[in-house]
């Protein structure tokens, strides 16, 4: 059985527009990713890092980058007044957001239309909670809680070639939480015309809850999720995203009615393409049941 075990980085990024899935209560983005500074001798130089960004910088056509506007860079050991950022979600329509796609089509196709403020990670209004209920989030997240986070990944192949088995264990996540699990594939980011493909979710159901103590565990098992270049069949699974449900919810076979921070929010993934050393096949079809 071939297995690899991947350390998960920390993150707030998806894609890099919106160029978080986390603000701040200035409605500025706080981005730990790629960030698009100028580059030298002109265009753009992306480069993993750390910096608050504003709302009001550039969106480009999809498949492209340009320099951010950033308001400051964030130190790798942040300072206390950083730690003690309270954490908000995106306001609808998602702000310097240039992907065009529908998260969830059959459930919300009218997504583009929904107008919401930014709040509270513990403020966020969970659809139909009532006081009674017993709300478990209820204090300010922050960002020294946030990147408090880990995570390792085991992925191995099984059935004699035609699974992908994938094991996380997380600590320090946000305690008493839903959390989701979304895989990307080759072309999920890609512009036209190979892209962009909607993401999916890693395995359904795709949620687990954590303890009081913020660890947790997730298990998936996916047929074919690494076919070689150009065979038939799904795109390669090159990625996978940890996310905190904002709205305490999970979308079936959708990863989010809104994405990309509007009620996903990015925390733990791999900062590039991966699982190259991989390659599945499509299994036989089980025979028919008789009668």
């Amino acid at each position: 059985m071939q297995k690899q075990s991947y350390e998960l980085s920390l993150t707030t990024q998806g894609p890099t527009y919106p160029p978080s899935e986390v603000m701040d209560g200035n409605g500025d983005f706080v981005v730990i990713g790629m960030i698009n500074r100028p580059a030298p001798g002109g265009g753009t130089d992306t480069r993993w890092g750390r910096a608050i960004v504003s709302a009001q910088s550039a969106e480009p056509p999809h498949g492209r980058n340009v320099p951010y506007t950033i308001v400051r860079e964030l130190p790798e050991e942040l300072t206390p007044a950083d730690r003690d950022i309270v954490l908000h979600t995106l306001p609808l329509p998602l702000p310097v957001n240039n992907y065009p796609m529908l998260f969830a089509p059959e459930q919300r196709p009218d997504a583009w239309g929904v107008r919401r403020p930014s709040y509270p990670f513990h403020e966020v209004p969970i659809p139909d909670l009532r006081p009674e209920d017993g709300r478990r989030i209820t204090e300010p997240i922050t960002l020294g809680q946030w990147v408090r986070a880990r995570g390792v990944l085991d992925v191995s192949v099984t059935d004699n070639g035609h699974s992908g088995e994938f094991s996380f264990e997380f600590a320090d996540l946000i305690p008493d939480s839903i959390y989701t699990v979304m895989s990307l594939r080759t072309h999920d980011l890609a512009p036209a015309p190979f892209g962009p493909h909607r993401p999916g979710p890693l395995g359904i159901p795709n949620a687990f809850i954590t303890d009081g103590r913020g660890a947790g565990r997730y298990h998936a098992k996916l047929p074919n999720p690494f076919p070689a270049p150009g065979a038939p069949g799904p795109e390669r699974i090159v990625n996978v995203v940890l996310l905190w449900m904002s709205y305490q919810q999970n979308y079936g076979g959708a990863i989010g009615h809104f994405g990309l921070g509007g009620d996903i929010h990015a925390q733990l993934k791999l900062q590039q393409a991966s699982f190259g050393e991989f390659v599945t096949t499509a299994g036989w079809p089980p025979p028919a049941r008789t009668p």
